[in-house]
């Protein structure tokens, strides 16, 4: 039998879960799509509305309450464990429009592809393919299964022909094969998830990076980061949509040897973006010629600072 929660405990889970800041009546909203409101004893006409009263009455009286209130129109709660004093800050200013926006957050994640694309194919030598999670026939949990864009090295362009036979002969192509997990911005609200998301749908790739387009500038927060990629082996990009070419990986990935055939395969089941992304690299293998156009287009860094700017 699961556990019975309070209106706090049923909150402090909504908001631990959904990693934004949320208003009593969208704590509640979530709570039903969820299912937790089951787990509730008591219900009343307007839930919503107890459980605010109750998050105030916590953060007015408990020193310790692991609630704070974000100053914005409607009211919203957050936690204090998931972001440091400044973190905090700048998201009670964003909620209340004493700042614009970052330039770098105004546009989509999918906007950001190009970029890496672009920074991949210039600077690791790797040609990359878009992964439609649209397509994927279990939608779900496609965002914890599918990375947002995969890639490849071949050897084709820098070993003898004759050393190709040969790998493949043996069975060592010595392909690499990447995942990459685009968020547009990295702070301490979205870092776990954002980061155990890259961790789950890399684990098939010989390695796999966490792209940003913001990282934000604190010490601590690096250093969190820092130790999350050492521990897990998941790498970090920085793009820079300014200047391209200024894009750079903060911190390398841990290369694996081995690739996870089972997750290839149910990746391959579930998505034809994937499905033909393995066809495309056994021809060009079998050809020894990469079909450059069949990967995502590579655009120059003029053009895509264009494209950003409309």
């Amino acid at each position: 039998m699961a556990k019975q929660l309070t209106f706090k405990e049923l909150a402090q889970k909504i908001i631990e879960e959904e990693r934004k800041p949320l208003t009593p009546e969208e704590i509640w909203n979530i709570a039903i799509k969820k299912g937790y409101d089951k787990l509730c004893g008591t219900r009343g006409k307007t839930p919503w509305r107890t459980i605010g009263a109750q998050i105030y009455v916590d953060i007015r009286d408990n020193p310790d309450s692991p609630f704070v209130k974000i100053d914005s129109k409607p009211k919203r709660f957050f936690l204090k464990t998931l972001g440091s004093k400044d973190e905090l800050e700048k998201i009670e200013a964003e909620e209340k429009g004493k700042i614009e926006p970052s330039k770098k957050l105004r546009f989509k994640e999918r906007d950001l592809h190009p970029f890496l694309t672009y920074f991949a194919y210039t600077y690791m030598n790797v040609y990359t393919k878009t992964i439609h999670h649209e397509k994927s026939s279990k939608r779900k949990y496609a965002q914890w299964l599918h990375p947002d864009i995969v890639g490849v090295y071949f050897p084709i362009e820098e070993w003898k022909n004759e050393v190709i036979d040969f790998a493949k002969e043996i069975g060592s192509s010595a392909i690499v094969l990447y995942s990459f997990e685009i968020k547009k911005d990295l702070g301490f609200h979205n870092l776990r998830e954002s980061f155990f998301q890259a961790v789950s749908n890399s684990s098939w790739a010989n390695e796999g990076y966490l792209v940003a387009a913001e990282l934000k500038k604190d010490n601590e927060f690096m250093d969190e980061l820092k130790r999350l990629s050492t521990s897990f082996g998941i790498g970090v990009i920085k793009l820079d949509v300014d200047n391209p070419d200024s894009s750079e990986i903060i911190f390398p990935a841990k290369h694996k040897s081995e690739l996870d055939w089972d997750t290839m395969n149910k990746l391959a089941d579930e998505n034809p973006d994937f499905r033909e992304f393995l066809k495309r690299i056994k021809i060009d293998l079998s050809s020894k010629e990469i079909r450059k156009e069949k990967y995502d287009k590579v655009y120059e860094s003029e053009e895509l600072i264009k494209r950003i700017k409309k």
